[in-house]
């Protein structure tokens, strides 16, 4: 008997509870709406700010899924086990962990970043997708079956000036997705990288395209996607279909979506 007819079979996306640290806005709160639309029934977001965090949870109960927030910071080691505890039980269980975390970070010229601040960036851009792996994987592991959607950013695949500290934290966010998916898949754990550049509507892209270098280096790449700069909902739509048993078959990947900006 083969490993694969060993393992349940994928879950149905009715049948989840999903877990999305970083929920309250942007891609976050895009792939929340888009799991309640695609029939999820339990849903719990996680972010900092408690009131944008109610009002996003009370937008998804109006979708007709059974959501909750919680407040909690991924980069603290013991914040991000206690909120993967306080959601297992709201969930019964985490089926579907996304984890898409913003920080205080633009890209700037390796040299005019002070040696202070390279470990701060290391931690609030690469830590909460391992931390909160760690803190749920026990979990998946019994129930024999998980799906794991990071996102990172093309900055991981290609070298691009002003980018060397966030490329390194995403790169590093890419290399152990694909080494846990490698290293869990016998247990029917899934996981996948998402990772886009440029996406209009955040607060992040809003952050980084106002003024000084980041802003010159993002007008540029943007007229690079003849496709079209993509939004939010277009990285959800993704997110919901990696999910999916649709793609019971695709771990270990890092997939961009970007409109033609790069190749990667």
């Amino acid at each position: 008997m083969t490993i694969e007819n060993e393992l349940p079979p994928a879950k149905s996306l009715a049948e989840c509870g999903a877990l999305i640290v970083g929920g309250t806005a942007g891609i976050g709160l895009a792939t929340a709406r888009g799991l309640a639309e695609a029939g999820v029934p339990r849903i719990v977001i996680v972010g900092r700010n408690c009131e944008r965090g109610q009002l996003a949870a009370a937008e998804l109960r109006a979708l007709g899924t059974d959501a909750h927030f919680l407040a909690g910071d991924a980069t603290d080691s013991s914040s991000a086990s206690t909120v993967a505890a306080e959601a297992d039980k709201l969930l019964d269980g985490i089926d579907i962990l996304m984890c898409t975390t913003a920080a205080d970070v633009r890209p700037e010229l390796f040299k005019d970043i002070p040696i202070t601040d390279i470990s701060r960036i290391l931690n609030e851009l690469a830590t909460p997708s391992m931390q909160m792996a760690s803190a749920v994987l026990p979990g998946m592991r019994a129930r024999r079956g998980g799906i794991i959607v990071n996102v990172a950013s093309d900055a991981a695949k290609t070298a691009t000036p002003g980018e060397a500290m966030i490329g390194a934290a995403k790169a590093a966010i890419v290399m152990f997705t694909r080494t846990i998916a490698i290293e869990e898949k016998r247990h029917g754990i899934r996981a996948n990288a998402l990772t886009p550049s440029l996406v209009h509507g955040t607060a992040s892209t809003e952050r980084i395209t106002t003024d000084g270098f980041s802003a010159k280096l993002f007008a540029s790449a943007a007229k690079q996607a003849a496709l079209g700069v993509p939004d939010a909902d277009d990285i959800a739509a993704l997110a919901v279909f990696v999910c999916s048993p649709a793609a019971a078959r695709l771990t270990g990947q890092a997939i961009s979506v970007n409109g033609g900006i790069s190749a990667a």
